[in-house]
C-alpha cells in the first residue's frame, strides 16, 4: 500500500493533462472575447451601411 501511494505521488502525467486543459481553456476564452468584440464592430458597420442605403 505504501509503495502504491508513493508511486501515485510521483506520477505527474495527470498534472500535465490538467495543465494542457487550463491552457486550452485560456485560449478559448481569449478567442471568445476577440470574436465577441469583432462581432459588435461588424454589427455596427452593417447597421450603418444598411441605414445609408435606405
Amino acid at each position: 500500500m505504501k509503495t502504491l501511494f508513493s508511486r501515485f505521488v510521483k506520477d505527474e502525467s495527470g498534472a500535465t493533462a490538467i495543465e494542457y486543459g487550463l491552457i486550452a481553456a485560456g485560449i478559448s476564452v481569449a478567442i471568445i472575447a476577440v470574436v465577441q468584440g469583432l462581432g459588435t464592430k461588424l454589427n455596427t458597420t452593417f447597421s450603418s451601411v444598411s441605414s445609408a442605403l435606405k
